[in-house]
């Protein structure tokens, strides 16, 4: 989670033209109340966080109790006002869209999707997502679909929401069987009120742009189409991508492209075009995170983006990472070499598309259809 990254990210964008006029700009965040907070999590785990961010603090039984100080989430100073920043960042962009400031906005530092209402997870501290929800619905009392196409399952996100029939959460992932948090089975539907509104579509390790498409266009716009939903949050995360150093997918940076154009056309049917999107996973700081966000924000405002990178931008950034990078955002034919046993990952993810619309879409719809 080097917010490097993010700085590179930034600048690119800049350096390409794709912000800074009237209709392409970057707002000033907000700043997440104790109040914003305490919509998904605990007084006693934001009490934890506090004593885990004062100078000196170290890792202790009751810290560790709430996922604080292990190596996924080192105890580090102002850690609480860091985390709150990017709460309010990704609450500042939600409320650009639901108040018709923007018709979508991007928070990119967002996307921490493993926080639990009382426990720090996988690098995250505060669920910036679910905070941005709880908002939505608190004010606007709108029907929300969260689609996470991050290599992690958004397994924080659905706990937050998975007896609330209002918010349809859908997870596309490496699966559980080979991958932190080893959860996001097509089995998890939800409780409650909530059943059938949390789909999941687990995919095999070695899965490529092509089938991961598939199963996305298999799902996404019929799922939509049967929740109405009055506005999109998405989380693009960009580790499934096959330079990714934790994860197991194959992708290319041409894949988000072409997955956020997908949920821009589901936004335009069904809720007035809007997305509030965040960033999410990607620890290929220098070789991928800024090129496959950059063709991310470029498809959210609808811009074709050029695919040379600009010359000054990569010296200066190969000069950082010491190594040679690519010198265009999408990668060129032949990045992903053979893999055996990729067709097989492609039936069974094919598999996983019949069975959660078997299970999924009915509930949703009454319909009471097999597949």
């Amino acid at each position: 989670m080097d917010p490097r990254r993010l700085e590179l990210t930034v600048s690119l964008i800049r350096d390409l033209g794709l912000v800074g006029d009237a209709r392409r700009k970057i707002l000033p965040p907000g700043r997440a109340t104790d109040r914003d907070l305490l919509r998904v999590h605990s007084d006693e785990y934001l009490v934890a966080v506090r004593r885990a961010s004062r100078p000196g603090a170290v890792a202790d039984p009751g810290l560790l109790h709430y996922g604080l100080g292990t190596e996924d989430v080192p105890i580090v100073p102002d850690m609480h006002a860091a985390a709150r920043s990017i709460v309010g960042a990704t609450l500042r962009a939600a409320q650009a869209v639901m108040e018709g400031e923007a018709v979508r906005a991007y928070s990119l530092a967002g996307g921490l999707h493993h926080a639990m209402p009382d426990r720090a997870s996988g690098f995250c501290v505060y669920n910036d997502l679910a905070v941005a929800i709880h908002w939505i619905q608190e004010h606007y009392g709108a029907r929300v679909m969260y689609i996470d196409y991050d290599a992690h399952h958004g397994d924080g996100v659905q706990r937050l929401f998975y007896d609330d029939p209002g918010v349809l959460t859908v997870s596309f992932h490496e699966s559980g069987l080979y991958l932190f948090p080893a959860t996001g089975f097509v089995e998890e539907l939800g409780e409650g009120d909530g059943y059938g509104y949390s789909a999941n579509a687990p995919l095999e390790a070695h899965t490529g742009d092509d089938s991961f498409l598939a199963v996305f266009q298999a799902l996404v716009p019929e799922l939509a189409s049967a929740f109405q939903p009055d506005v999109i949050v998405l989380q693009t995360g960009c580790d499934s991508h096959v330079w990714d150093p934790l994860t197991h997918l194959r992708c290319t940076t041409g894949l988000y492209e072409k997955l956020v154009r997908i949920v821009g056309e589901i936004a335009d049917e069904h809720c007035g075009g809007r997305i509030i999107a965040t960033g999410g996973g990607g620890y290929a700081v220098y070789e991928v995170v800024p090129r496959a966000w950059t063709l991310t924000w470029a498809a959210l405002c609808g811009d074709e983006a050029p695919d040379a990178i600009p010359a000054d931008w990569l010296a200066s950034t190969q000069a950082e990472a010491g190594h040679a990078l690519p010198g265009t955002l999408r990668d060129p034919p032949g990045t992903v070499g053979p893999v055996p046993g990729q067709a097989d990952a492609g039936e069974m993810n094919d598999r996983t598309v019949r069975s959660v619309r078997r299970k999924v879409l009915p509930i949703i719809t009454g319909w009471g259809l097999g597949f």
